[in-house]
């Protein structure tokens, strides 16, 4: 088995030409709308050159929506960015929209975004639920993925969604009580069912409070340090109800997938390069899933941060995510 890299502040850049912050602001050169079905079109924007390696940027949740924040990640000289909201999330319409959305729905929309796009095969980069749509998506077709960067993994076990919901309140015991206490107590013994028939409501005054409480108590939980700025993200009205009502949506669904299914399927996708970057204390996707994945995976490269959380922002795994896209500038 390959050996786990412990990132440290001291190694950061670790060769020259390494590079451990985002690069400029930059704005797409093409933002557009693809159907999807009847009911759904999906916001797509690409960024960077042209004619440049493809990558595409899988944003977590589900539900959270993109931001310019993640073109950032990759150099505009070398990529070729597609940066675009799932269905149901962000700019795609409608807004927290569950019918017809699921794992599968969702795999099938990035394949035919790659067809669109007339792309034979590209990076796929995903954090958080977006870690598990690139599995996801690489076991369907693993012959269009050149390699995959995943960040903070999420397997989408029942034992994942039960720490969210309860387990978190041992290491963020405020944000939690925030977030339980809103449910009455009558019905805090189920609160996925308690927020989801709350989240799922038409009525806005009862949808919108119950979102703000989901998304803020994530936000507040997905950084080391306490982040004003992530919490305020988190509370934004568009990627609360995007975030809150899709997360419930498939967690009550059990995320749409068998039990188990992306490490049991893992064989599929063991040839294709991979980076795996993990915070050690992220308390949102805890560590035992990216030790689980890598113990499947032993070929891919795993990297601890150490001083790090669940964001993809937090200091030490932006830098390692830079990093990692600007090595996979040289895969054929």
């Amino acid at each position: 088995m390959p050996a786990i890299t412990i990132a440290t502040r001291e190694r950061m850049p670790h060769s020259e030409g390494d590079r451990a912050e985002l690069f400029p602001e930059i704005e797409p050169y093409n933002v557009a709308k693809l159907p999807l079905d009847a009911r759904h079109s999906m916001y797509v924007e690409q960024s960077g050159n042209a004619d440049g390696m493809p990558v595409v940027f899988l944003h977590g949740g589900p539900g959270a929506g993109a931001s310019p924040q993640h073109r950032r990640f990759f150099d505009p000289a070398a990529y070729r960015i597609i940066v675009y909201d799932q269905r149901g999330a962000g700019r795609s319409t409608p807004l927290g929209e569950t019918i017809d959305n699921t794992t599968p729905l969702l795999v099938d929309d990035l394949e035919a975004l790659r067809r669109h796009l007339g792309i034979e095969r590209w990076l796929v980069f995903g954090g958080s639920w977006g870690s598990t749509l690139a599995l996801a998506y690489a076991q369907a077709h693993p012959e269009r993925c050149r390699g995959l960067i995943l960040r903070g993994i999420f397997l989408c076990r029942k034992s994942e969604i039960d720490w969210f919901l309860y387990g978190v309140r041992n290491f963020f015991p405020e944000a939690w009580r925030e977030f339980a206490h809103y449910i009455p107590e009558r019905e805090r013994s189920d609160l996925l069912t308690a927020y989801f028939w709350r989240l799922t409501d038409p009525d806005p005054t009862v949808h919108m409070p119950a979102a703000r409480k989901w998304s803020v108590y994530e936000g507040s939980c997905s950084t080391l340090l306490p982040s004003a700025e992530t919490v305020a993200h988190f509370s934004g009205d568009v990627v609360a109800l995007g975030l809150a009502r899709i997360e419930a949506h498939y967690f009550i669904h059990n995320i749409f997938l068998p039990d188990n299914a992306l490490l049991d399927n893992v064989r599929k996708i063991r040839h294709i390069p991979a980076v795996i970057v993990q915070g050690r204390y992220d308390a949102v996707c805890p560590i035992v899933s990216a030790d689980d994945l890598h113990a499947a995976w032993p070929e891919a490269e795993y990297i601890i941060v150490p001083d790090a959380g669940h964001s993809a922002f937090e200091p030490g795994i932006r830098a390692e995510l830079v990093k990692a896209a600007e090595r996979f500038k040289r895969v054929a």
